[in-house]
Formats: structure tokens, sequence, C-alpha cells
């Protein structure tokens, strides 16, 4: 089932079983209108307000009655939107084929109605039931103040969002059997938060895998780089087996820990190789924020601030870098957490440790140090931003950018302008921890021939100075709570990112432990030890 397949959108057919539920069949009597329709006889007084009961109970029924008989226009008339409800209701039929409906509805609350759907899915000779839930709400229209369905298209299938279609066919591409780096089969049902890319590892690299297509129910979502969502199998191809870079118990307790944290993401890497070792989230949108989220990293960001003052020759690890109560920048002044006491003395190793802001703040006006110089360390010794990262599937390398004003000194602890998420701010501790940029992936190259990214990476003197300071940070700093327990070479730093219009703000974590990095972020999880320390120790732990 190629992309190139044209879906009308998932269309008409539901059955609604009346009688049983008690939704009687009422003649709707209106006049034609743009809300959605036509009736028939004379016009009525036009009504305001919500809808009741009586008007709940047959708008449904007929909206119900006409979409189980296939009859797409006329349920569609029973919509606020019926062009695109009848365009998505032909396709349920003509491109999803489906058929035998029938919906059973639940109780009203109010006027939302929560139903069932059960169907049959039949696809050259071959059927299988199809079972599922979501739910209606009615509203008024507005020209006419008919009662109508508030047209969504998660109407006619809880998953479906806009522009998305409901399509059966021979899958778009051959199932894969994603085995781990030795061997362990990877599936959804173990690994909850590895569905999308599962998904997307299937998009890439179906055919090359050596599978053949089956048939099967998908949502072919709008956005084309967005891979399609299964939702039934009515012939099973064969999968082609592919081998990933993950390991299934570093996996297994990113998954326990992001449970834990409500939209929280982590991503593990191995630091000698760039190999993902774990991504997984805990997110109720479902989406790969571990991989493709760009949100501010907070003072994580401060190991790359950190790197860039002892490239340009500002401070050293040992080297002054004092902590006062406020430092000002353009007009704008920059304080600490309320518990921080100033330090005049400090040295950037202490101030790294205890995280102070306005240490780094006064650093970055220092000479030889410019609007780029932080953009260019991002970019020539961590590989961040420059948009040629080859995991394997959709990511996002960082952004950086060179700004003046303010959000030069913000972009310094990780607020301002710059962008990042686990996957990004775990490589940059493996870069720091080895002085090598080794570009993170999740299938070997070699399958596909795609180029790795590559940088310079850090001066040997540069990446031991990090390397202790995180160590520091780990044992004596803001990471000391979350890291402890923890045996062996251990370095942390950790993150607090303000987002405009939150009072909480996001909790971000990186350690690392041996030859193991990783990185979470809880968004609106508090201080960076609250809760992404926690989830990146128990992966650390894993990984030891």
């Amino acid at each position: 089932m190629g992309k190139g397949v044209k879906v009308a959108v998932v269309g008409g057919v539901f059955a609604a079983m009346l009688g049983g539920a008690g939704y009687g069949v009422h003649t709707i009597v209106s006049a034609v209108s743009g809300d959605g329709g036509t009736g028939s006889g004379a016009s009525e007084t036009r009504r305001s307000g919500p809808p009741d009961a009586d008007e709940v109970r047959e708008t449904t029924g007929e909206f119900f009655a006409a979409w189980e008989k296939g009859r797409a226009s006329r349920a569609a008339s029973f919509t606020n939107n019926a062009q695109e409800a009848g365009a998505l209701l032909t396709g349920y039929g003509d491109e999803a084929h489906i058929g035998k409906v029938r919906i059973t509805p639940g109780k009203a609350a109010g006027t939302t109605v929560p139903f069932t759907v059960r169907a049959t899915v039949t696809y050259d000779g071959k059927s299988e039931p199809l079972t599922y839930r979501s739910e209606l709400t009615v509203v008024r229209g507005q020209s006419t103040g008919r009662a109508l369905v508030d047209w969504e298209p998660s109407v006619v299938h809880p998953e479906l969002g806009d522009g998305d279609t409901l399509v059966t066919g021979e899958s778009a591409r051959p199932p894969i059997e994603a085995v781990d780096r030795d061997g362990t089969v990877l599936t959804k049902e173990k690994y909850p938060s590895l569905g999308p890319v599962l998904d997307s590892l299937r998009e890439k690299y179906g055919e090359k895998a050596g599978g053949a297509p089956g048939v099967e129910l998908v949502i072919r979502h709008a956005d084309e780089a967005v891979a399609d969502t299964p939702l039934l199998t009515l012939a099973e191809g064969e999968p082609g087996k592919l081998r990933t870079t993950l390991s299934a118990g570093v996996q297994s307790a990113a998954e326990q820990a992001v449970r834990r944290f409500a939209e929280s993401s982590v991503v593990a890497v191995k630091p000698s190789t760039g190999e993902v070792l774990a991504v997984a989230n805990h997110r109720e949108d479902g989406f790969n924020a571990a991989f493709q989220g760009r949100v501010a990293p907070g003072s994580t960001m401060k190991i790359i601030t950190a790197a860039m003052l002892i490239d340009n020759g500002v401070t050293s690890m040992n080297g002054p870098a004092p902590c006062p109560p406020t430092a000002t920048w353009q007009s704008q002044t920059f304080k600490n957490l309320t518990d921080m006491q100033p330090n005049e003395n400090a040295t950037l190793a202490d101030s790294f440790r205890r995280s102070c802001n306005t240490a780094f703040i006064k650093l970055v006006d220092e000479e030889p140090l410019t609007d780029a110089s932080l953009t260019r360390e991002a970019q020539e010794r961590f590989g961040l931003g420059r948009d040629d990262w080859q995991t394997g599937i959709v990511s996002f390398d960082g952004s950086v950018p060179a700004v003046s004003g303010p959000d030069r000194a913000a972009n310094a602890i990780g607020q301002g302008q710059v962008q990042m998420n686990p996957l990004n701010m775990a490589s940059v501790t493996a870069t720091a921890v080895t002085g090598a940029f080794r570009q993170p992936y999740l299938v070997s190259p070699e399958l596909d021939g795609r180029q790795l990214a590559r940088a310079e990476g850090l001066p040997a003197n540069t990446a031991a100075q990090l390397k202790q300071m995180m160590r520091l940070t780990a044992t004596q700093g803001t990471a000391r709570e979350a890291m402890a327990g923890l045996g062996g070479d251990i370095g942390a730093k950790t993150g607090s990112a303000e987002v405009d219009g939150k009072a909480t703000s996001d909790s971000w974590f990186t350690g690392f432990r041996g030859d193991v990095a990783a990185a979470a972020m809880a968004q609106q999880g508090g201080h960076g030890g609250d809760a992404a320390g926690p989830i990146v120790a128990a992966v650390l732990r894993a990984g030891g």
C-alpha cells in the first residue's frame, strides 16, 4: 500500500444499535444551512443554548444510523462540517474497506456521547473483526440552531488527526523484527514507548531488512514524515530482521524510569561508539521528544559553555569564576537559585558543580569571546546545530544560534534561544568525557550507507577538565543526591529550564557511568535532581 494511494478519508459505514441503546430515529426538520446538511419540511423555530437530552439523542441516532448503513453524505449532514465529514466517512468504506458496522452508544454525559464500534475489515478475500471506542459531542449549529455532531476526525477513530486517513491494503513496508544488540526481540508490547521508534524503523528499513509485506488497516498521517500507524493485520507479512544498537536491559530500565514522571524522556548512548542504548518517552501526545524535542536545556548547557571558556583561554577548571548574587547583561539581570550563597573566590569547578548562573553570565563577556563563540563551540566541538545527524530515524540535532543582546547571556545558561533534547545532551556528555564527537545512531550506517556527521571534538585537556568537573558535580555538587549509590567512574550535570507561562521549570539532568552516558528531561518536573535526575540514575545503574 504505497504512499501514492489517493485516499478520500475514513468513510462511511457505521451501524447504530438503535433499539437496544434507547436511540429512536426521528426526522430533523430544518432548512438548508451552512451548519452541515439539510432537513425536510418547514423550518422550525430557531433554538439557542446547549442541545438538550432529546436533541442529543435524536442527532446521534440519525448520525449513527446513516453511518452504519454507509450513507456517508447523510451522516455528514448531521455534523457541523459536512464536507470534511463526508470525505472521511466515504473513505471509511471505500478506502479502509470497513463494513458490517455496529455502534453501541454509551451513557451520555451532557452533550458528549461515548460509543463502541464493532465492524469487519475485508480486503482481497481476507476479513478480520475490528472493535474500538470513541466519542462525539453535540453542539448547536451557529447559523441554524440545529443540534449537530461537532466534527473531529477522532469521531471516526480516536487516533485520527486532522488530514489523516484510514487505508486497508498491502503494507507500504514489510514488517520488521527489530532486535537489540544481543539479538533480543524488541516489541511494542514489552517496550511500549518504542512504538513510534519501531514504526519509523519499519518505514525506513522494512524493504532493506528483507521481509515481505502483509495486508493491514493503517492510519496514513497527513505528515508524510510520520510513519503509518498499523491498527489491524489481515494477513501477516514476512518480517525481516533488523538489528539495532539498543540494549534490552537498558531499554527496560528506561521505560520503567520515565513512567514515574509525567511528560518525561530519556536517551542513553555508548560514548566510545555513539550507539544508542535506550530511548524512552512518557508523554500524553506520544511524541518522540527524546529524539525530536526542541526545548531549552537549562544548566546542562553549561557543559558546552565551560568548554568554550576553557578552549578560548578565558578561564580553566581551577581558574577564577566568581559567583556574585546577580549579574547584569545589557540591562537584563540574572540571578541564581534563592538558596545559593555568593562566592567571589569561586573557581570554574566550584561554580560548575553548584550551577552558578551569574558566574557564567559574567565570563561570557570576556575577550576574545563574541556573539558567535558559543555557536562555534557547539557546532565544531560537539557536532550540534548543523542539521546533519543521520541516526536512523527522524531526529533533531540541537540549535545554538549566534545572538546578541540579553539572549547571548541567556544562551550560555541554557535559556534564550538554545534548543535541545535528551539525545543531544547525552551526546554532549559523551563528547565531554571522551573528547571525541561520535554521532549517535540507532541502526548501523553499514545497512544503508548513510554518512554519519563529523566534528573536531575537544582538545584532550578540555575534555579532562570537563570530565573532572562533572565528577565533582556528581559527588559533591547539585547532582550528588540523584547519583548517590552509583559506583564506578561517575559524573553529572543538573539543569532547570524556565518556560514562559509555566510556574514550574523543566527538569534536566545528564550524566555518565563508565561507558554509558544518559540525559533526561521532565517538562515541568522542577529542579534537575527532582525528576530527570532519578531517571538518568536508573538508566546508568542498568547500563553498568
